[in-house]
C-alpha cells in the first residue's frame, strides 16, 4: 500500500503550511525606467542548489497537477498572470501528511514558493489571461531517468476540488 491508498482518511486543513514549503516575499523596485524583480539568490537560507531555469505557459482553465518528485526541489513564481498553485502533503514520514496549501501567485501577489521534495503540487491560472511561471527546479531534467512522478488532477484519493470557489 503506497501513501496515497491512506489520503482520503486525511482531515483538509489549509492553516497549516506543509513542512519544508517557504514562502519568500518578492518586492517589485520600480521607478520611471520600469521595474526589477530578484526571485531567487544563491544566499536566500532554504536554497540548496541550481539545476535550470524554465517558462512554464498555461492557459486559463487549464489545470497542471498532480506532480512530484523524489530528488528535486522547485522554486516557483508567476511573472505575468495569475495562478493558484496548490500542494499536498503525501509523504508518510511527514509531520503535515495530508495536508493541502493553497498559494496564490502572480503579478497581484509577488511570493515565490518553494517545493520540497515529494510534495505533490499543481496549479491552474485564474483570470482571462495565460500564466507565465518561471521555475528554478534544484535538479536539471534528466530524459534517461526523470524525477518526474504524475497523477491525475482530479484524483479522488486527494482531498482537493480545481473547481473555481466563488464568494
Amino acid at each position: 500500500m503506497d501513501y496515497f491508498d491512506k489520503a482520503k482518511q486525511v482531515k483538509y486543513e489549509s492553516k497549516t503550511r506543509i513542512q519544508g514549503v517557504v514562502v519568500k516575499q518578492l518586492v517589485m523596485h520600480c521607478d520611471e525606467s520600469g521595474g526589477l524583480m530578484e526571485m531567487l539568490r544563491a544566499d536566500d537560507p532554504f536554497f540548496n542548489k541550481f539545476g535550470q531555469a524554465y517558462v512554464s505557459i498555461t492557459y486559463p482553465g487549464v489545470v497542471k497537477a498532480w506532480h512530484y518528485h523524489k530528488k528535486q526541489t522547485d522554486y516557483m513564481v508567476v511573472v505575468k498572470g495569475q495562478s493558484k498553485i496548490v500542494l499536498y502533503d503525501a509523504r508518510e514520514d511527514s509531520p503535515t501528511k495530508g495536508i493541502v496549501n493553497e498559494f496564490f501567485l502572480g503579478e497581484d501577489n509577488h511570493i515565490m514558493v518553494s517545493i520540497p521534495p515529494g510534495v505533490l503540487h499543481g496549479q491552474k491560472p485564474y483570470g482571462t489571461e495565460p500564466s507565465y511561471l518561471i521555475n528554478f527546479p534544484s535538479e536539471p531534467f534528466n530524459i534517461k531517468d526523470p524525477d518526474e512522478y504524475r497523477l491525475d488532477p482530479f484524483d479522488e484519493s486527494i482531498p482537493y476540488d480545481w473547481e473555481l470557489k466563488q464568494g
